[in-house]
């Protein structure tokens, strides 16, 4: 399914609203347009009646395990928010204690990655996908300026990456015309080789991107090993490569349960890190945030001054207005929750996700491949020789118990390989971990039993784990 949307066709433009009839006093009889605007107004309380009714068909939010989108935040944060939404981030003329908190929240983030002289420069941005972009930009404008001084062609820009990237890197690629080298996973790890990533970087390479948490299984990269490994190569070629660390879940998880993992800015050669505020920050969609360690490594080629809206300001983002409720959010919960709040939070989130995997781990129809030892993430196939059912007509199976498990292939070279996935958020509780352990045990039992879509006369499979 396409998030493009094509006009209907003609034999549907003029389909009218299904209306419930308690609501004939409140417009017209007939209805009202489907695809199209109706002549004249109907009262506010008829269109918030139509549209809530319409979104009962939504999936339970609190249920939807395939997201690392937040669906809960407290009622005090709610309240900010509607009491935000008509503040444009934007305008800092207008808004400047907005903008305040802007600033305050990526100073916050500075620290929490551990800058080691606070000379750094970041700004907040749609999510994730949108900072990742911008960090994008700032490797490629910074390769081409050194290679315009040094006299060297500049067309032909690469960047080095694994193949559990999020979606928004290779779009990152097309969008702006740089080749995108994807380093294969391997069985035993499922990271970033740093050698792989050696093997694959040249003079055209603009740097290299580690996940701080992939959303395939939920490991970290190895981004020590790697910047280690662009030390020695820098040694013995003289080229420098920058690391960018896409941490969009990953940002807000290790410096609270791993303080001791260096991944960040203690590494003198990671220039920048993305996160999202809208995930492991605990904030309603959407926001997501990009700091670089030195106020250099963000070309001013790629900064516009704008003063359209009253007051001069700089601006280094892919739209303009945005709104700055999802930014008084993310700093409500860094007031209110503090480091040993996130901690504590992240904490439990980990806790449920090992307490479901542990009883994954039981059901002998299914290997595990992620535990959610970094990530609270649990990843889990049909074991080998289990030919009963896919992961696709088990992820069918729960959503019929209002459970939404995505069911997908891994990247290449493990493209053969389906999985599920569950990830666990803040509010998924013990007690619902244990209804979903419940009905996962139920449907695996079902399937193996014969109860699949499958032909029932086919004999089931030996899923029994190998000794």
């Amino acid at each position: 399914m396409s998030n493009l949307v094509r006009r209907v066709p003609e034999s549907q433009r003029n389909e009218l609203l299904s209306v419930n009839p308690l609501y004939a006093g409140l417009m017209p009889a007939d209805g009202v347009p489907t695809y199209q605007l109706a002549e004249n107004p109907i009262s506010p309380d008829a269109a918030q009646a139509i549209i809530r009714d319409e979104l009962m068909l939504d999936g339970n939010s609190r249920l939807n395990l395939a997201t690392f989108c937040s669906t809960w935040m407290e009622p005090q944060a709610r309240e900010l928010i509607a009491e935000t939404l008509d503040r444009n981030l934007l305008d800092h003329d207008q808004y400047p204690q907005t903008a305040e908190l802007e600033g305050r929240c990526v100073n916050i983030l500075d620290n929490l990655w551990r800058d080691p002289d606070g000379k750094s420069i970041g700004c907040s941005t749609a999510g994730s996908s949108e900072a990742a972009m911008l960090a994008g930009l700032a490797l490629k404008f910074r390769w081409r300026d050194r290679q315009k001084a040094a006299g060297r062609p500049f067309d032909r820009p690469n960047l080095v990456m694994g193949s559990t990237v999020h979606t928004c890197w290779p779009k990152f690629g097309r969008y702006w015309d740089v080749e995108i080298r994807q380093v294969p996973i391997e069985q035993g790890s499922l990271t970033l080789n740093p050698q792989g990533v050696v093997e694959h970087c040249d003079e055209n390479t603009i740097g290299v991107i580690a996940v701080l948490g992939s959303t395939q299984l939920g490991y970290y990269d190895p981004v020590a090993e790697i910047s280690a490994a662009l030390d020695q190569f820098q040694e013995s070629s003289g080229l420098d490569i920058p690391i960018h660390v896409d941490a969009a879940v990953g940002g807000f998880i290790a410096p609270f349960l791993e303080p001791d993992l260096v991944w960040d800015f203690r590494l003198p050669r990671v220039q920048s890190i993305n996160a999202s505020g809208h995930k492991f920050g605990l904030v309603y969609p959407g926001v997501g945030w990009v700091v670089w360690q030195e106020p250099d490594d963000l070309p001013k080629d790629l900064v516009f001054e704008c003063n359209l809206l009253g007051g001069s300001i700089n601006t280094f983002t892919l739209n303009f207005s945005r709104p700055g409720a999802p930014v008084v959010a993310q700093y409500y919960n860094f007031l209110r929750l503090g480091f040993a709040g996130y901690r504590a939070v992240q904490q439990t989130s980990r806790d449920v996700a090992q307490y479901i995997a542990g009883e994954v781990a039981t059901i002998p129809s299914l290997e595990l491949l992620a535990d959610g030892s970094e990530l609270p993430l649990i990843a889990f196939k049909t074991r080998d020789g289990c030919d009963d059912f896919t992961v696709f007509e088990l992820s069918d199976r729960l959503r019929t118990r209002g459970w939404q498990l995505p069911a997908y292939y891994l990247p290449p070279d493990l493209e053969h390989v389906g999985v599920l996935r569950m990830v666990i958020r803040n509010g998924f509780s013990r007690a619902t971990a244990a209804l979903l352990i419940t009905d996962l045990r139920r449907e695996v039992e079902g399937l193996t039993s014969g109860g699949s879509a499958r032909d029932p006369r086919t004999a089931p499979g030996d899923c029994t784990p190998a000794q």
